[in-house]
């Protein structure tokens, strides 16, 4: 058996009680009687709060409470809620605004929670709610990315959060003085709506003075910690649980107003309260992601190798700070800018902005995906510039094989990589030598034909500490307690083929607990695509207390000294014995010797090094010129994961997070009016991909196996999505480019390709 995995195809054992039904969300276990909570939203995109009154409302039929911010304020409640800042280039710390779990004196977006009805049941609650007397003073929005403008916070009088920088500015702009080619391009990053499967939701319920929030995040600690500073609590006072999760993307890995407000509903009440958001709700409410633009450049020597690269980033924060939403524009951001490309000097700068807008924050690997979008579009442009096939420019700027571990401009050591092999295969893969006869056939037919290439660099980021604890039980199952959360990866699968894999431990004898902070004390959650690496890491320092600890016990039993005992992953042996225990029969011998202690083990790990999953993604489109309408017709994937644990749970994550990509270029769109109002709060007016809008996914691995991690692996979560946004923006780009459309922007909807070609069109009459 190999050591690290068997690297086998395991089908996901938790699909068939879903498929079946029997998901246990959040909504599906709420306390039997609990109450139902509707917030009352500003529908005002920026104004100072003149009235609220609630008294009507709080005599209607089936009304236990109604609460606001005075409430929570007067209940004793820290009413702020968390938003990280950066430090600004003169060394001062980013703006951080008071963000208030319910509006106080003004609201800043629309969708912003005023009120919060609890009722017998949601519908009573919603009649209530329209007879909160609220009057709203309006003020001037300000949805742009510029200094000035109404202020929304007086702690940024410009409206400028932070202004952030991070390289050599001197020595970059020496080497572009020096250049002998410079290329630049304005890159957009259009907003996007989560939209997760099953939208946020949560119950609350106190006992004793404990209090125990049910919500469907991406970890149980973050909102633990938030909890107990809210309510001035203690850790054992403090239990939250994680059920079954459909969907997060980092959205639900923050915390939100509804948590604490239902929490407080609650206590208040002395009886449990639910909470459950609708698909308009969320996409006012639920933080987002992008809204960026960049200007980006290139300095080229004239042998067209890259001397030096600078980005100048404008993003929109929304009205407030979110969790995250500073650090993931600027030093998530800076980690992968630099790509796959040997640089030596670069300089970064980036400027956030509030807005009357919903806050904004990480989603779908937000930091990774904007950073090589932006790069990647450069490399494109720089190739069509310089006269130089895009893939040979990449070539040529590849950090070689030899150069490793290389440590990049912005400060991160790369461990490895094989960047022309991953290219070489994906061009047979792709079979690029046919793209020519392919676009001369749809040149017949009218239809423009376009191939783009990205090759995308990510880091496994968050915490790089985790835990695991694993339980032989009395019934002779064993069950893994991990500090992760799935939601949807296919977790519960992947943990028990690992611990099988190292163990010999039957993979459907070991069962998966997740998501309980009473049950596992500490743990990182799931987000940047940390989850299996950690974790695994974690088990296989606890496969090797157990080994240790058995085989200290098996000594004594087998007559043998302990350094005679080996275990190969399948059972324990010794030269001149004839036992050959399994765990589990080691296990059981255990118990039967009342052992008890060694039935339970925990360890916790941490890796010493960050990996890098990369790859390249070519996409092929064909643009009808007369309806603007884009088809993405090909996709190939080749990439470097590492070594891999289960190769179909991998190429699932990578299809699913191509369609995100495929998404948000060609159809998705968040808009706003001038005063702030969202015009795309539906499935109406808000377009996801279908079935019918994407290709059949090639994906094939081809891996370098990390030196970062014992494991060999690199984390695979946002890889698809970190690709196919430049893959089918160049795709794009490339087919309009002979008919003289020289800017590209996402997303390349129907209307808007056919506007770049009648504008391109006008102008060279």
């Amino acid at each position: 058996m190999d050591k690290f995995g068997k690297s086998q195809p395991v089908k996901r054992t938790e699909d068939m009680r879903f498929l079946m039904g029997e998901g246990r969300y959040v909504d599906d276990i709420a306390p039997e009687g609990a109450l139902h909570a509707y917030f009352l939203r500003s529908s005002v995109g920026h104004g100072v709060i003149s009235e609220l009154d609630v008294s009507d409302a709080a005599q209607s039929e089936g009304v236990h409470l109604i609460l606001t911010c005075a409430d929570l304020e007067a209940a004793g409640m820290d009413i702020s809620m968390s938003g990280a800042v950066v430090e600004n280039r003169d060394g001062t710390k980013g703006a951080a605004p008071l963000r208030p779990m319910l509006a106080k004196d003004r609201v800043r977006y629309v969708g912003e929670p005023v009120a919060v009805v609890i009722a017998d049941t949601l519908a009573q609650a919603r009649d209530a709610a329209e007879l909160v007397m609220l009057d709203i003073d309006d003020l001037p929005a300000k949805t742009d990315l510029h200094p000035g403008g109404e202020t929304l916070h007086a702690e940024a009088p410009d409206n400028r959060a932070f202004d952030w920088g991070m390289g050599d500015e001197a020595a970059t702009q020496a080497a572009f003085d020096a250049a002998a080619r410079t290329v630049a391009l304005d890159v957009e990053d259009n907003r996007i709506i989560v939209n997760s499967m099953e939208p946020r939701g949560c119950y609350a319920e106190w006992q004793d003075g404990r209090l125990h929030v049910a919500n469907n995040a991406q970890g149980v600690w973050v909102h633990k910690g938030f909890l107990k500073s809210a309510f001035g609590l203690e850790d054992a006072q403090v239990r939250v649980t994680n059920p079954d999760t459909g969907g997060g993307f980092g959205m639900k890995s923050m915390t939100y107003n509804e948590y604490f407000c239902v929490a407080q509903a609650a206590r208040a009440l002395g009886r449990p309260v639910r909470w459950m958001s609708d698909r308009t709700e969320a996409m006012l409410s639920d933080n987002g992601g992008r809204d960026l633009t960049s200007l980006a450049e290139f300095a080229f020597d004239a042998d067209n190798r890259i001397t030096a690269y600078r980005v100048k980033t404008r993003c929109n924060l929304g009205a407030y700070n979110s969790q995250f939403a500073q650090h993931i524009q600027t030093t998530l951001f800076s980690r992968v800018l630099m790509g796959v490309y040997d640089v030596q000097t670069t300089w970064l700068q980036a400027e956030g902005y509030f807005t009357n807008t919903v806050p904004v924050d990480a989603y779908r690997g937000a930091g990774r995906p904007e950073a090589i979008y932006v790069l990647e579009r450069l490399m494109d442009r720089a190739a069509r510039e310089l006269g130089i096939d895009p893939w040979e420019l990449r070539r040529i700027n590849f950090i070689k094989p030899d150069q490793f571990p290389y440590r990049s401009a912005t400060g991160e050591t790369y461990d490895v990589g094989d960047f022309n092999r991953l290219l070489t295969r994906v061009a047979r893969e792709a079979d690029r030598d046919g793209f020519a006869a392919r676009k001369a056939a749809d040149a017949e037919n009218g239809l423009l034909r376009g191939q783009g290439l990205c090759y995308y660099i990510e880091s496994i980021l968050g915490d790089p500490s985790e835990g695991a604890k694993v339980v032989f039980e009395d019934n002779g199952r064993v069950t893994i307690l991990v500090g992760t959360q799935s939601n949807g990866q296919g977790h519960e699968t992947v943990y028990a083929q690992f611990l099988s894999d190292q163990t010999g431990i039957p993979a459907e004898l070991i069962d998966v607990v997740q998501g309980d902070s009473d049950l596992i004390a500490q743990g990182g959650g799931t987000g940047g695509s940390r989850s299996v690496t950690t974790q695994n890491n974690a088990t296989l320092a606890t496969v090797t207390a157990i080994t240790r600890a058995f085989t200290a016990f098996l000594a004594e039993e087998m007559g043998v000294a302990a350094s005679e005992i080996s275990f190969d992953d399948e059972r324990f042996r010794a030269e001149g014995s004839n036992m050959t225990p399994t765990m589990l029969e080691v296990a059981e011998m255990a118990r039967a010797k009342g052992r008890d202690d060694l039935l339970t083990h925990h360890e916790r790990a941490t890796l010493e090094a960050r990996s890098f999953p990369n790859g390249a993604h070519v996409a092929e489109v064909i643009v009808d010129p007369e309806t603007g309408v884009v088809t993405t017709e090909r996709y190939t994937v080749v990439d470097d994961f590492g070594n891999l644990i289960n190769p179909m749970l991998a190429e699932g994550q990578v299809h699913g997070g191509v369609a995100q990509g495929i998404g948000q270029a060609i159809q998705e769109r968040v808009v706003y009016d001038e005063d702030g109002q969202l015009l795309t709060a539906s499935f109406m007016d808000y377009a996801l991909p279908r079935a019918a809008d994407l290709p059949n996914i090639s994906f094939v691995s081809e891996p370098v196996p990390s030196t970062a991690n014992v494991m060999g692996m690199k984390g695979c979560g946002e890889a698809g999505t970190v690709g196919a946004l430049a893959a089918v923006a160049n795709a794009v780009q490339d087919a309009l480019w002979e008919q003289g459309v020289r800017q590209a922007d996402m997303p390349f909807t129907p209307h808007r390709v056919w506007e770049m070609l009648n504008g391109a069109k006008i102008a060279a009459e």
